[in-house]
Order: structure tokens, then C-alpha cells, then sequence
């Protein structure tokens, strides 16, 4: 396995409390765990959750499948995990970095696969090469579902069109500006790169969240504010966000939020 693990945010339980809540919002918006075309009435299932954090999509969907399904969490750290002892009896975790070759014994052994979040993960570039491996880890017929978060067309949403929300932009501008990973342009175009996989019966789910769903959301994604001033080296960006945070708050409060459009794609790996 790779030790090339530069994930930008940290690993503590903020950001892992920030993950557990943010899946259960994203839940909400969807209305699904796995997408409604992706068949799970099969007791012997094998479903793999790629880069699965907290394991929190995982120990969810175990509540509500038979334990015979055999749940597989795969990340570059494990850090963010629940002691093995207290994971679902059917789940099971392994170090792996999706950059890195598809392991023997993970090649074509997967009805489902999970993805979401990896804006933070990958970069432009190294997208053909991600898609490859996830077609190499389904059994043919399988299916991918991938989950990712619109940053690039966040904007502004605001209960009276007059009121102020300057330290909101600008704690914005200067978020998205500290690494490329947050303004990729693969995302908006995950369905075309599973098609040019090779993959079948692609279908995009793109959702606005409601106000009142934008706005917990944005109150939760401000964790991120906190922790990049815990992981940046550049003193003046700390120094900034930590100025700003409190005007973003009090805005905030007064009917100021960031609204973000979230994108779900499936696509169905060939049966021959």
C-alpha cells in the first residue's frame, strides 16, 4: 500500500463527527443509501465502501440488510474507524489507497461499490486511472455509486436579498483557494468519466438541497474552516479564518448560508 496519505483536513473526532452528521444530511437530501436502481435483494451481497472514513455509510446500511451481506471498508487510514470490536459482525476493514493497483484478491469480487467525497482526494489527472480500479474491483454486472459535492457552484443564499454576507464570500474565496483539490472540474462530469470506463446504464441524481437542509449543511461544512486552520502552515490563512469565523457565524445566524448543489452517479460495470 501507498503511504501517500495527504489528506488535507485532519483525522480527530471533529472531522470524524463532522462526517457522521454530514452523511445523514446527505441521506436526507437523497432520500436512499444506495440508489433505488441498484438491486439488494441478494442475501450473499459483497459491498465495498471506497474511502469509507468513520465506516458510517457502511454501519448504516448494515442495519438494513440481512447480516449475511459481507460490508468492506477500504481506506488509506483506518484511523477514523470504531474499534473492529464494535463494527457489525458482517463488516470488515483493510488499508488501501485507491491510486494504488487493485489488490488480487479485491479483482472483480464486488456487487456494489460506494464512493463519495473524494473531491477532497483527487485531482484532475488522476481520474481515468480511480474509474479503472473501480471497474476492476466489481464482478461484472456490479454496480458503482459515487457521491460528491458541487464546491465549485456553491453560492450565496440569503433569507433578505440586502443583507451582508462579505465575510461568508470571502471566507470562501479564501477556502477554495488553498488547494486545487477543492475546485476540481471532474466533478460536475462523473457521469461522462464512468461511460468512458466503459461502465453501463449511467444515471446522474443531481439535488439542491432544500433552505432549511442547505442551511444545517453549511453550519456543518464550517467545521472544515476550523480544522484548516489546525492543518495549514501559512500563519496569515489562520491568523484570517480565524478573524473571519465569528463575522460568518453572526451572518449566518442572520440568514446568510452556502448553498451547495450534491451530485450522486450510478453506473453498471458490462455482464460480458
Amino acid at each position: 500500500m501507498s503511504s501517500d496519505d495527504n489528506y488535507i483536513l485532519s483525522r480527530d473526532y471533529l472531522e470524524n463527527s463532522r462526517l457522521n452528521l454530514y452523511h445523514y444530511q446527505w441521506v436526507e437530501v437523497f432520500g436512499y443509501r444506495t440508489h433505488p436502481k441498484i438491486p439488494i435483494d441478494d442475501p450473499k451481497l459483497r459491498i465495498a465502501d471506497i474511502g469509507a472514513g468513520t465506516g458510517v455509510w457502511l454501519t448504516d446500511l448494515a442495519a438494513r440488510l440481512p447480516s449475511s451481506v459481507q460490508l468492506d471498508g477500504l481506506d488509506v487510514s483506518l484511523h477514523a474507524m470504531p474499534p473492529r470490536e464494535w463494527l457489525p459482525s458482517n463488516m470488515t476493514v483493510r488499508e488501501w489507497n485507491i491510486k494504488d493497483a487493485v489488490p488480487d484478491d479485491l479483482v472483480g469480487v464486488y456487487d456494489i461499490i460506494h464512493a463519495r467525497n473524494f473531491i477532497f482526494v483527487l485531482k484532475d489527472d488522476e481520474i481515468k486511472h480511480t474509474m479503472e480500479n473501480m471497474m476492476k474491483l466489481l464482478k461484472p454486472g456490479g454496480y458503482l455509486q459515487w457521491g460528491e459535492s458541487e464546491v465549485h457552484k456553491m453560492k450565496i443564499m440569503k433569507t433578505d436579498p440586502q443583507a451582508d454576507a462579505s465575510a461568508l464570500q470571502q471566507l470562501m474565496n479564501m477556502t477554495l483557494g488553498q488547494d486545487a483539490r477543492l475546485q476540481p472540474t471532474w466533478v460536475s462530469h462523473v457521469g461522462e468519466h464512468l461511460s468512458e470506463a466503459g461502465f453501463e446504464d449511467v444515471e446522474t441524481d443531481l439535488r439542491d438541497p432544500q433552505p432549511h437542509l442547505a442551511f444545517m449543511m453549511h453550519e456543518c461544512q464550517l467545521v472544515l474552516h476550523e480544522l484548516i486552520t489546525r492543518q495549514t502552515r501559512n500563519e496569515s490563512v489562520r491568523k484570517e479564518i480565524e478573524r473571519l469565523l465569528p463575522l460568518v457565524q453572526k451572518q449566518t445566524v442572520a440568514g446568510a448560508c452556502n448553498d451547495i448543489p450534491r451530485r450522486s452517479v450510478i453506473g453498471r460495470k458490462p455482464k460480458a
